[in-house]
């Protein structure tokens, strides 16, 4: 994040690989590798984690805490999922939680997003990732990590989190405006969609960012960057806003840009893309 003073402060969403590092031994510290990758990339966060992850971190699977019951990809469990999941992880009330990815800025702010809405208090991403620590030549571990069983005690905060219907009445009464972060050929309609089967196109009045107009190297860039990139879109920064992507993934790199220019968003849209385009509902073209 050149030129930005939002890390390593209390009211920052991001802590440095310095302070990490000075800090990896306290008590009550958990650091998360929350890697995950597209569906049509043939990687696997969780297969990387075992072979190299910052020592002592345990991996979030968005894939696995997630609602079963639907088949949409890692959409939000409930709150005793949740709690049962992470506690399970070893990440209880009171902890402060570090989560990082093997990209440098992907799924990470999912994550960060995903405890916050829980009602974590005291969650940071870190800045450039794993890529940043690594290039830094501090030390890494394979295998997997077991912590002590914690208690997680949930505060779900339902206003955060867009279903549908509220993203249809939003976008038809003009309540708040959305913001896709796919890339923009997958928004006008020129290129597919990862997923099989599923139409491009968008959502009849939203606007897109692609979330890789505000990330270079693995890092945010500036605030007044940002705020460039957002501005050009034709977005009013005066009015809500809800993020949206293809499954709720890169919608949180949407959402931390935004937090950072002092616009925190209205609510992610979980479905995003793959429930909207599925659902057949309007799409939009060009």
């Amino acid at each position: 994040m050149t030129d930005s003073p939002a890390i390593d402060t209390p009211a920052s969403p991001f802590v440095s690989t310095q302070w990490l590092a000075a800090n990896l031994d306290a008590p009550d510290l958990v650091v998360v590798d929350a890697s995950w990758h597209m569906p049509n990339s043939g990687r696997s966060g969780a297969k990387e984690h075992l072979e190299r992850h910052i020592p002592g971190a345990v991996h979030f699977d968005i894939d696995a805490i997630a609602d079963h019951s639907t088949p949409l990809p890692h959409m939000l469990p409930d709150a005793h999922a949740f709690a049962v999941a992470v506690g399970g992880l070893g990440i209880g009330d009171g902890l402060r939680i570090v989560v990082y990815d093997s990209v440098g800025l992907f799924s990470a702010p999912r994550v960060w997003w995903t405890f916050r809405a829980f009602g974590a208090h005291d969650v940071k991403i870190l800045d450039g990732g794993l890529p940043k620590w690594l290039a830094e030549e501090r030390p890494v571990d394979d295998g997997a990590v077991r912590r002590l069983p914690a208690v997680f005690s949930p505060h779900f905060d339902h206003s955060l989190v867009a279903d549908m219907e509220r993203v249809d009445a939003a976008l038809k009464s003009g309540s708040a405006q959305v913001l896709d972060a796919r890339q923009d050929t997958r928004f006008r309609g020129e290129a597919p969609e990862p997923r099989e089967g599923l139409p491009s196109g968008h959502m009849p009045g939203s606007f897109n960012l692609p979330h890789g107009r505000l990330v270079k190297d693995g890092r945010l860039v500036s605030p007044d960057e940002i705020r460039t990139v957002v501005e050009a879109t034709g977005l009013d920064l005066s009015r809500p806003v809800i993020t949206s992507c293809g499954s709720g993934v890169s919608a949180a790199i949407l959402w931390v840009a935004l937090e950072l220019i002092g616009k925190t968003p209205l609510a992610l849209y979980d479905g995003s893309w793959t429930e909207w385009g599925a659902s057949g509902k309007e799409i939009a073209v060009g």
